[in-house]
């Protein structure tokens, strides 16, 4: 059977993909979800007692530990991935680790810029260089302004109760700097890109952009947008029209590789 890897983006943790497991075991895939370093647990209680060491984590840090634990599979597993989640599927499939990747709300590589206001106001607010390595500590109210920013407050603020929490600013950071580049010209597995309409912090025409950037004319490249949905579009009502696109992709790619 073929193992999904679901990779979790700033701001959750594994808890976000508990759903798209169920949906994804239910297809026949078997279905892991680990949380990046210092975001294991209960998103209230980490939201509680700030891991030491949480602002000090680096997307490095991320794409080796990810790159570790899918070289462990007897063969290439399909991974998924939210916002920077997204960007470390390309940088996976860069190395070909993955037999096909699926970036949703991708932070895109390259220091590729979207002219759109809360694309800026989001990042600068979290890459902040003055904070230093303070966490960047995740409000129901920035919640629901960036990332739940069509669903009503009352719905948002369950949704940051159950699954929000704070994170490193230096992911983001290295996301800008080199740490963040993918050679798009390289042959790679198929990807699917996935975005939201509505999307306050990676919007539709970024992810397009990254999507289009892959050149290789002998690699599998998708794109699809999905109206009305924000950045929390793996959790918002909906989610199961997101998940069964992605998983639909997902079975009829491998069945022509």
């Amino acid at each position: 059977m073929t193992n999904v890897v679901f990779i979790h983006g700033m701001f959750q943790n594994s808890k976000s993909w508990a759903s798209w497991q169920t949906y994804f075991e239910g297809l026949g895939f078997v279905t892991s979800a680990p949380s990046w370093p210092y975001h294991e647990g209960e998103p209230a209680e980490l939201r509680r007692n700030i891991p030491e060491g949480l602002g000090a984590l680096h997307l490095r840090t991320l794409v080796d530990e990810f790159a570790t634990f899918v070289r462990a599979f007897s063969e290439k597993p399909v991974v998924v991935g939210h916002s920077v989640g997204g960007l470390i599927v390309q940088e996976l499939a860069r190395m070909q680790l993955l037999s096909a990747g699926v970036c949703i709300s991708s932070v895109a590589p390259n220091r590729m810029l979207a002219f759109d206001w809360g694309f800026f106001k989001n990042s600068m607010s979290i890459a902040n260089p003055i904070a230093g390595n303070d966490p960047f500590l995740m409000t129901a109210e920035g919640f629901h302004a960036s990332f739940a920013n069509t669903m009503p407050v009352e719905s948002s603020n369950a949704a940051y109760e159950r699954t929000a929490t704070h994170d490193s600013r230096n992911v983001l950071r290295d996301c800008m700097m080199e740490d963040g580049k993918v050679d798009l010209e390289l042959p790679h597995p198929p990807l699917l890109f996935i975005a939201g309409e509505k999307d306050q912090i990676v919007p539709p025409e970024l992810i397009a952009k990254n999507a289009q950037g892959y050149s290789d004319k002998n690699s599998i490249v998708s794109f699809k947008e999905f109206p009305n949905r924000a950045h929390f579009i793996c959790g918002e009502p909906g989610w199961e029209e997101v998940a069964a696109f992605a998983g639909n992709w997902i079975q009829t790619t491998l069945a022509t590789e």
